[in-house]
């Protein structure tokens, strides 16, 4: 955590607040906050409009029924997460949602395609002590049966939960030998090795409360878990990586296209001593390490909160955003000391290409930003990738922006983004967290659920493109797509997907991992703008190209390994 006067006040029975340090600041931390004191005056005046289109959000959150409260003492200053998964076979996206102090819930979703959106709340059939002390969760398909099962990210012991039909699930810690990796977990990842029938997970974590001199320089080592051999799943070993700087999300990530990601930390600079951002070699058969300076690995120390992928300027190599407080990050690979991917030497392009985000666009608090989760999604259909950050004041802290709205950042064809989190709609005053990014009423429009701290969750249901006061316009043409293979890894997690319209190629990446404790798994969204046909190719996660499907658009799209055509899905509701 931060420095926070009323930390110690608000800490709960047997959650010891940290003893504050009365010290200097530093004289880093002195330039950052002058440089963005500075720079927050010429933001403002260079702050250049959105030339297409906009999304008009409307907040739905009580009308469809969610009623979810993420709170609690120093534990739940961070997390605030929660997973989207399809649970019942229906297509649509249900919810679960972490609640701190307060029990975790799952609520069913329940929309009819292209109506407003409602969920129904279902109890979960575990111990309901375990509920409690939730801070995030990750859908995943661990046993490879087709059901979606959770990952659950707990202060204390974390959770697998089996998934069943109807949306109920299980505790199978027991059954997959987990014995829970207690501590204080904060982030999480999974991927499928080669020839392994389940994933290895990455589990991440933040200060160790039991050490002496908690929290200062105490992160707790993370934890790396390969399936041990056999008919289900044994998770059984545990391998630590260390050091561990206090990880608030993990990512593997094919940075170089090699064929073998390499996990990806984001570490939260305010606890750790001589720590900084990391990335790990995770080859297959041999013990993790970190990449290093002879590697090309440039020491970068952040607030590291949220970690988002993408390739947005088509080099097909991924790029990078990392939330923060004040600095927000988007790498990109340094082709010209990295060459071809051979070294991990990445520079910061956030300014150039205005996406910095790091003090409120609205409301006129100049003081610098609080950012969370974040992803990239494209909201208006056109073909271009925008990024949506959550926002939200740890908790009363006085040198940070009290009023700070989550960010829309909009991509335009000049390659840059233009803000328009005021004009959409998602620029409350609100404590925002993390946040999923889903199509909740199967209408071809993203749709946003942020978990905010300390009140209800949010909901934001895509209407279209804003039209002024009109009503607004129907959006660009879009394709949703899932990929199903046979088992290992039915949801071909660690496959690339190209979508070609005209001469332009879009690419996206199936991944478990990253953002602020939360994360989705399901249809993978896809906006075409004009184009009323797009040809689809997958890289499956073991290299293999499929051959080309060529799909009309606003369509479903069920892309199965073993089939030589791709088929159409519809909503049945």
């Amino acid at each position: 955590m931060r420095n926070d006067p009323g930390l110690a006040a608000r800490c709960g029975a047997g959650s010891p607040a940290p003893q504050r340090r009365r010290r200097r600041p530093r004289p880093a931390a002195l330039a950052l906050a002058a440089a963005l004191l500075a720079g927050s005056a010429a933001q403002a005046a260079d702050r250049i409009a959105p030339a297409g289109d906009v999304p008009l959000m409307r907040e739905e959150a009580q009308a469809a029924g969610l009623n979810s409260v993420y709170d609690g003492p120093w534990e739940f200053f961070v997390g605030g997460g929660g997973a989207a998964l399809d649970c019942d076979g229906s297509g649509f996206p249900s919810v679960f949602l972490a609640g701190g102090k307060n029990p975790a819930k799952l609520y069913v979703n329940v929309s009819k395609s292209g109506g407003p959106l409602k969920f129904v709340e279902k109890p979960i059939d575990v111990d309901p002590k375990l509920l409690t002390g939730v801070i995030g969760a990750y859908p995943i398909d661990i046993d490879g049966d087709g059901r979606m099962d959770l990952f659950v990210l707990r202060v204390g012991r974390n959770l697998m939960l089996k998934g069943g039909p109807d949306c109920t699930f299980a505790l199978a810690d027991k059954e997959w030998s987990f014995e829970g990796d207690p501590g204080w977990t904060t982030s999480f990842a999974a991927e499928w090795e080669p020839g392994q029938k389940f994933p290895t997970l990455a589990i991440g974590h933040y200060v160790d409360r039991d050490a002496p001199g908690s929290p200062w320089g105490t992160c707790e080592e993370n934890a790396l878990y390969r399936p041990q051999p056999g008919d289900k799943p044994d998770y059984s070993v545990r391998t630590p990586l260390a050091p561990g700087f206090c990880a608030l999300s993990m990512l593997f990530t094919d940075w170089n296209r090699s064929g073998v990601p390499s996990l990806r930390i984001s570490n939260d600079r305010q606890y750790y001593r001589g720590g900084e951002e990391q990335l790990w070699r995770v080859e297959p058969g041999k013990p993790p390490r970190p990449y290093g300076r002879a590697d090309g690995w440039r020491h970068l120390t952040i607030f590291g909160m949220g970690i988002a992928e993408a390739d947005i300027d088509g080099s097909g190599f991924p790029q990078y955003f990392l939330t923060s407080m004040g600095d927000e990050k988007l790498q990109k690979l340094d082709t010209e000391e990295a060459g071809r991917g051979e070294l991990p030497v990445y520079r910061d392009i956030a300014g150039e290409v205005g996406a910095t985000a790091h003090i409120p666009y609205t409301g006129g608090d100049k003081r610098p930003s609080t950012a969370w989760h974040a992803e990239f999604a494209d909201f208006t259909n056109v073909g271009l990738l925008d990024i949506f950050v959550s926002k939200g004041n740890l908790s009363q802290m006085p040198d940070f922006a009290a009023y700070d709205p989550s960010n829309l950042l909009i991509g335009q064809w000049s390659g840059k983004f233009a803000e328009a989190g005021d004009l959409a709609g998602v620029s409350g005053n609100r404590t925002g967290r993390g946040a999923l990014v889903a199509d909740f009423n199967l209408d071809g429009k993203l749709d946003i659920l942020q978990i905010d701290r300390g009140a209800n969750v949010a909901l934001f249901r895509n209407l279209g493109d804003r039209n002024g006061d009109g009503p607004p316009l129907p959006s660009g043409n879009w394709s949703e797509i899932r990929l199903v293979q046979p088992n290992p890894n039915r949801d071909a997690v660690g496959a690339k997907i190209s979508v070609k319209t005209g001469v332009r190629t879009q690419t996206r990446t199936i991944q478990v991992g990253g953002g602020d404790a939360s994360g989705h798994m399901g249809w993978l969204h896809v906006g075409l703008g004009t184009a009323e046909r797009a040809e689809i190719r997958v890289q499956w996660p073991d290299g293999e190209w499929s051959p080309t499907y060529r799909v009309f658009a606003n369509q479903f799209v069920v892309v199965d390994r073993t089939k030589p055509q791709a088929s159409y899905w519809y909503p049945s509701r």
